[in-house]
């Protein structure tokens, strides 16, 4: 059994430790504020882009297609585009985006399919490199970097277009956090390349529609567009996702804190008495003696 002292140590440290986790908590939720408007006020128009997008592909077919629309032709190698944070402290956050991207890699394998991965952020990186040694193409660094924006979104869609034009991969899927709640957010996947429409893109109408320029060449500059948007949009869903788990997390921990914190007092306060009680035994006992 720890001593009073151990128990009143134990005691002013787990008080410390609430400070800190509430302190955090109150941090995440001022970021949370600015993060959330963000992502936002950017879904309107990534759906209206992606719309727009399936409108023309429509109209596009064969070998008249871009490549970012058409493909290579075949789906034998996969990059997964990974998106984590580089901080802690945000609950299961990180963990659940790469279980996502996961379950997909090894999906993808079991129908024998090559499957390589392009992180965005470090937390998920030692992860990954251990359930898939071998298999991580490439990387973007975003530590040290206050705020993430449509530069770091543009850099990642022109290195994803490097790799694709070097036939490094076939198709390309981004794994992100989309933000619900404070208390929710949901690991989503999606194909990014060759350019998906959308489930829910509204069905063409068959009305006569000339567009100038032609579609090819409106797609060939929307294209590459919409996937920095769509990347664009992950960074920012999962800006917001983190301060929401980080402040779900911190609450937590700062209510285990104080139940902890009544727990020892409780024992400390018990063996004091205990203690104190010995004590005038010990004091009764040797007068009766005298």
């Amino acid at each position: 059994m720890a001593s009073l002292k151990e128990l009143k140590g134990r005691i002013a440290s787990v008080k410390s430790t609430q400070k800190i986790t509430k302190a955090k908590k109150m941090v995440a939720a001022a970021k949370l504020r600015k993060a959330q408007a963000a992502a936002e006020a950017a879904r309107p128009y990534a759906a209206r882009l992606e719309a727009v997008v399936a409108s023309l592909a429509a109209k596009v077919s064969g070998d008249s297609a871009p490549k970012l629309l058409r493909g290579t032709g075949k789906d034998q190698v996969h990059l997964l585009v990974v998106m984590n944070s580089d901080r802690g402290l945000a609950g299961a956050f990180n963990s659940n985006i790469v279980k996502a991207a996961r379950d997909k890699a090894l999906s993808l394998q079991a129908e024998g399919k090559t499957v390589r991965f392009f992180l965005v952020g470090r937390k998920g990186r030692p992860v990954i490199a251990r359930l898939f040694p071998g298999q991580i193409a490439e990387h973007y660094e975003t530590t040290g970097l206050r705020d993430i924006g449509f530069v770091q979104a543009r850099a990642i869609a022109d290195q994803l277009m490097s790799m694709y034009d070097a036939g490094a991969f076939d198709v390309a899927h981004l794994f992100f956090s989309k933000f619900r709640s404070a208390l929710v957010q949901e690991a989503t996947g999606q194909q990014i390349v060759p350019v998906a429409p959308p489930a829910d893109a509204p069905v063409a109408s068959g009305a006569a529609v000339e567009y100038e320029p032609g579609e090819e060449e409106i797609l060939a500059d929307l294209l590459p567009r919409n996937i920095a948007i769509q990347i664009f949009k992950g960074l920012l869903e999962n800006a917001a996702s983190e301060q929401g788990a980080s402040m779900t997390a911190m609450d937590n921990a700062t209510r285990n804190a104080g139940d902890l914190i009544s727990k020892l007092t409780i024992v400390y306060n018990r063996q004091r008495q205990a203690a104190i009680t010995t004590e005038l035994v010990e004091i009764i006992a040797g007068a009766e003696a005298l």
